[in-house]
C-alpha cells in the first residue's frame, strides 16, 4: 500500500486494493465512485479482453490506458458491489450520501448490491451525454448512463434541491480515462455535499472525483489500485489544488428597479 497526503492534507490517496483498506479508513461523510462496470464487449466473452478493446472507438484505440477489475459476471459483479458497499457503510457518517455511477446493464445488479450493502436506496439520477454518445444504426442512442444513490439512513430536510437529470458531454479536455467522466458533471453532483465534508472515492481511477471535490471546497480521500493511474490521478489532484475554485459561484448583481431612487 502507498499513501500520498496532498493539498495541505486536504487530500488522502491509497494506491491499494478497496476491499482491503476501506474498513481502515474512517470520517467519511459522502462516497462519490465510479467503478469498473464489468459490461463492456459485444458478447459475453468479450468481458474478458482488454478494457482498451471493449470500450474504445477505432479512432482513440491506443489513447487510454487499461484498467483492471472489468471482467466479473453480473452475479460475481454484484456480490463483489455489495461486499465494498458494505464497507464504505461502515466509515461513512449517519446521513450521509453514496453516489454510484453504472449503465443499462448493470443498472439491477448496482441498485441489489445498493441495498444489500445495507444503504438505504433513494433513486436514480440520469447523466445525458447528449448527441455526442456513439451511435449505432436502427438501435436507439446509448446516451444515457445512471447514478445509483442512497443514503446511511435517515436524510436530513436541508440543502438545495439538486436535478434528476444532468446533460454533460462524454468528451472533453480534462477527459484522462477511457470510462472517465467530465469534471463539471462530478462538480454538480457534488452540490449536495457542503465544504468541508469528506468525499470518499474507493475507485477514483485518473482523480476526477477528487479534482471535483477540492474546486467544490471538499476534503478527498482516493483509493486506486492502478499504479499508472493514481500517478495520473496524483498529478492532477496537484495541480488543482494550486487553482481557484470554479465551483464557487460569483454573487448575483443587485437588479436595479425602475422604483429605485428618490421619492
Amino acid at each position: 500500500m502507498e499513501r500520498v497526503d496532498l493539498a495541505d492534507s486536504r487530500v488522502t490517496l491509497y494506491r491499494a486494493d478497496s476491499l482491503a483498506l476501506l474498513l481502515d479508513i474512517e470520517g467519511i461523510d459522502h462516497v462519490v465512485t465510479d467503478p469498473p462496470y464489468s459490461s463492456g464487449g459485444a458478447f459475453r466473452g468479450d468481458r474478458m479482453g482488454r478494457t482498451a478493446t471493449k470500450y474504445q472507438s477505432t479512432e482513440h484505440r491506443g489513447r487510454y490506458l487499461d484498467f483492471s477489475g472489468d471482467n466479473r459476471d453480473q452475479r460475481s459483479f454484484a456480490h463483489w458491489s455489495a461486499l465494498w458497499l458494505s464497507a464504505a457503510l461502515q466509515i461513512t457518517r449517519p446521513g450521509g450520501l453514496c453516489l454510484v455511477f453504472t449503465d443499462w446493464r448493470q443498472l439491477p445488479s448496482t441498485t441489489d448490491a445498493l441495498q444489500a450493502g445495507g444503504w438505504v436506496w433513494r433513486g436514480i439520477v440520469g447523466w445525458d451525454k447528449t448527441e455526442a454518445a456513439r451511435p449505432q444504426r436502427g438501435r436507439f442512442r446509448s446516451q444515457l448512463e445512471y447514478v445509483v444513490w442512497g443514503s446511511n439512513g435517515v436524510l436530513a430536510d436541508e440543502g438545495p434541491c439538486a436535478p434528476g437529470v444532468f446533460r454533460e458531454s462524454v468528451f472533453g479536455a480534462d477527459r484522462q480515462h477511457m470510462a472517465g467522466k467530465p469534471v463539471g458533471l462530478m462538480g454538480e453532483l457534488l452540490q449536495l455535499a457542503k465544504p468541508g465534508e469528506v468525499i470518499l472515492d474507493p475507485f477514483m481511477g485518473a482523480g476526477t472525483t477528487g479534482v471535483a471535490a477540492l474546486r467544490r471546497g471538499c476534503r478527498f480521500v482516493g483509493v486506486e489500485l492502478d499504479r499508472d493511474l493514481f500517478a495520473i490521478a496524483r498529478q492532477r489532484i496537484e495541480e488543482a489544488a494550486r487553482q481557484p475554485d470554479f465551483f464557487v459561484r460569483p454573487t448575483a448583481p443587485v437588479q436595479s428597479s425602475i422604483f429605485d431612487g428618490d421619492t
